[in-house]
């Protein structure tokens, strides 16, 4: 592929700089902590530098054309998103539900190097020091692990294309059996109409990934959950009622309201929380904007204009 020369050009960086960028790309990240969505711990982002982000985006935009994603996968490519995850079971009376552990950290460089082999795409040896390089990091300086970051533009693409033929079997083998599945990065999602049939599935899925190319992943057991039509159903973040709508779920709508009600009040403490109450509304607005247009008559439209349009600049 000649990936160097592919950079050096699309960046517009002489070659020379490009390779000492290169060799040190590993440990020119960033660490921090944040909270995990289910309050469990916390969650290591590990974010590159100002001049290594430029690199990983131009060698990601030269990879699209070789890796493919495939269409199962329901995150971080242009028309996917939650809502879309979501709506492709809504429908279905019995929902699946399963969860990798450390599934961006597991993703080392020879996982993706042998989804340039199943592909039949030739690396030469620099090839593969560049690609490692440029798209993993180094957690610890005393050893040569390489990982994939959460945090790096081009983790996501990544993440996605190691997982093709996972997909590619999954989907196969659940097309035969009329079960309807996605994967919203690590969170794989399972439906049917067939009663007892989703119950076969975490033990051929776990016989999946003892294959050698796919012996990277390992499942969380304690997060595979099945669940019908007798409660709601909820895929990553998102509810699916009794009658198939999409919903935010009651928790989260009385958490949106009582916030609304404090900012109206000014009794929101900093503009981190304001912020927060955003995004919510725009996450609200995108999976049920009915609920939006309830809110702005119980606390009057200029108020949630006023949050829609706040900027702590």
């Amino acid at each position: 592929m000649n990936i160097l020369d592919k950079i050096s050009e699309l960046s517009g960086m002489p070659q020379a700089m490009c390779a000492r960028f290169v060799v040190s790309a590993p440990v020119r990240y960033k660490r921090y902590e944040i909270p995990k969505r289910n309050g469990g711990g916390t969650r290591l982002i590990a974010q590159p530098s100002k001049s290594v982000k430029p690199l990983q985006r131009v060698c990601i935009s030269e990879l699209r054309g070789v890796l493919p994603i495939h269409g199962s996968a329901l995150a971080y490519e242009a028309g996917t998103g939650i809502k879309r995850n979501a709506n492709k079971h809504r429908y279905n009376r019995y929902l699946l539900k399963m969860d990798f552990t450390n599934f961006f950290p597991s993703i080392k460089p020879d996982v993706l190097l042998s989804t340039f082999e199943q592909h039949n795409v030739a690396l030469t040896e620099v090839d593969k020091f560049v690609l490692s390089s440029l798209l993993f990091w180094k957690p610890r300086r005393s050893e040569s692990t390489l990982e994939l970051s959460i945090g790096a533009p081009s983790s996501p693409f990544i993440s996605n294309a190691v997982m093709y033929f996972f997909d590619v079997a999954v989907t196969e083998y659940c097309e035969r059996k009329g079960i309807t599945y996605t994967r919203y990065a690590d969170d794989l999602a399972f439906s049917t109409n067939t009663a007892d049939i989703l119950f076969e599935l975490p033990k051929l899925l776990n016989e999946l990934v003892q294959q050698p190319s796919m012996s990277f992943l390992r499942f969380n057991t304690d997060k595979t959950v099945f669940a019908s039509k007798k409660v709601n159903r909820h895929i990553t973040g998102v509810t699916i009622t009794n009658d198939g709508r999409l919903s935010l779920g009651r928790k989260r709508k009385r958490k949106i309201s009582s916030l609304i009600h404090r900012f109206s009040l000014q009794q929101l403490r900093c503009d981190e929380e304001v912020n927060e109450l955003k995004g919510m509304l725009g996450f609200a607005k995108h999976i049920e904007p009915v609920f939006v247009r309830r809110m702005c008559q119980k606390y009057g439209e200029e108020i949630i204009l006023k949050i829609q349009k706040f900027n702590s600049d």
